[in-house]
């Protein structure tokens, strides 16, 4: 199939030549490929400067990022059997790693599939398509999903709001079969209910499980405050692992009434505790109060989603770092995380020992953690690194 074309400028395709899938819309040569020709979403093959061809993908003349590529093989032809093939190679590699079928099934580019998060929750299916090109496959995604998995139920939650850079509308649907109000995920011997179709993101953050892994070694017998629980991952784990008292913190009443919920499915529920409010006025009020925690963890959603975020989101992490701190026993221990990719691990670290001087205290990196293996890393891509969690001890100066 000869797909149309769009050419790059000179000496542009140094990135794609590289492994990278995006081309930015002022590396295309437009006076030879006028992007306005396209509709979003449109296949297309993708040239050099000279007319050599580099890869096949999809363009979007609406976005920043105008086109990703899907394929480097000009054998491949972009149908259902390629996204057979793309979504067949995520499944082996997630069951090589993976003895339970709880986690991320499809990650984006690290998959080589731009535009597509899928996660598996047992016999169900959250499926999230951010962009155009990846939109136009919407129903063969679908298809092979239940090819492949045979699930119970698929959720589309196309409620993201970087859709609307791509033109595309916000909603939530069943794609397919029945998906029930609450559904199971497992994590290391914990079990949890949650929302596929009203919770955060796609319902559950499969991203920190080999995070809050490692927590489960520094809780035993402790004081645990857990900041922005959502439906308490973190805390309800540390008190499985033996956590004397736990408090989870949360802006959502709903994802606190599920705290509750998933405590007592685990049989902690007289040692977990909830506290609704913002995360910053709940730990100047534990301050005021002059509480102590012997274990603190501080989980945010991202302060830094644009690069001109980044004075103002580091001021924040210092801050609710810094307030964090300041109600740790000594001999503490502070695990802080970021999901912002402009707060770089070197800029988080520096961010944290600012909060400690200023709090105070002196502190120790004793580990640091990444996104989990079924959110696996494209080494062309920065962005697909995104998460870093810091496991900080605190002592007084």
């Amino acid at each position: 199939m000869s797909l149309p074309t769009i050419k790059l400028r000179k000496d542009q395709e140094r990135r794609l030549r590289a492994g990278h899938l995006w081309i930015y819309s002022n590396e295309v040569d437009t006076a030879a490929t006028p992007l306005r020709d396209f509709s979003p979403g449109d296949p297309v093959a993708i040239l050099s400067q000279r007319g050599k061809w580099l890869a096949n993908g999809y363009v979007n003349p609406r976005s920043l990022i105008c086109a990703r590529v899907l394929s480097e093989d000009p054998r491949q032809i972009l149908d259902s059997g390629f996204l057979r093939k793309r979504l067949a190679d995520a499944l082996t590699l997630r069951e090589r790693r993976y003895t339970r079928p709880f986690y991320r099934l499809v990650f984006g580019e690290s998959d080589r599939l731009p535009g597509l998060v899928v996660d598996r929750y047992g016999d169900y299916l959250a499926v999230q398509i951010t962009t155009a090109g990846m939109q136009r496959f919407q129903e063969d995604i679908v298809r092979v999903l239940k090819e492949l998995l045979a699930p119970r139920g698929i959720v589309l939650r196309n409620d993201s709001a970087v859709r609307e850079l791509e033109g595309l509308d916000l909603h939530v649907e069943i794609a397919a079969g029945d998906v029930p109000e609450s559904v199971a995920v497992e994590e290391s011997g914990c079990r949890f209910e949650v929302s596929l179709t009203g919770g955060q993101k796609t319902g559950w953050f499969f991203d920190q499980a080999a995070n809050r892994d490692r927590m489960v070694t520094y809780v035993e017998g402790k004081r645990v405050l857990d900041v922005c629980s959502y439906v308490g991952g973190w805390g309800v784990r540390a008190a499985v692992a033996g956590a004397k008292s736990v408090t989870c913190v949360d802006a959502s009443e709903d994802a606190l009434g599920r705290v509750n919920g998933n405590a007592a499915l685990n049989g902690v529920q007289d040692r977990v505790s909830v506290s609704a409010g913002d995360a910053f006025e709940v730990l100047r009020e534990l301050r005021q109060q002059r509480e102590r925690f012997d274990v603190v963890m501080l989980d945010p959603p991202a302060f830094i989603k644009r690069k001109k975020d980044l004075t103002e989101g580091t001021l924040a992490y210092r801050r609710l770092n810094q307030t964090a701190l300041e109600i740790l026993n000594d001999e503490g221990l502070l695990i802080t995380s970021s999901c912002s990719f402009h707060m770089d691990r070197g800029r988080l670290l520096h961010t944290a020992q600012q909060a400690g001087r200023r709090a105070g205290r002196f502190l120790r990196l004793l580990e640091y953690g990444q996104q989990a293996p079924d959110h696996p890393v494209h080494p062309a891509i920065d962005e697909t690194g995104y998460l870093k969690t810091l496991f900080l001890w605190s002592a007084p100066l």
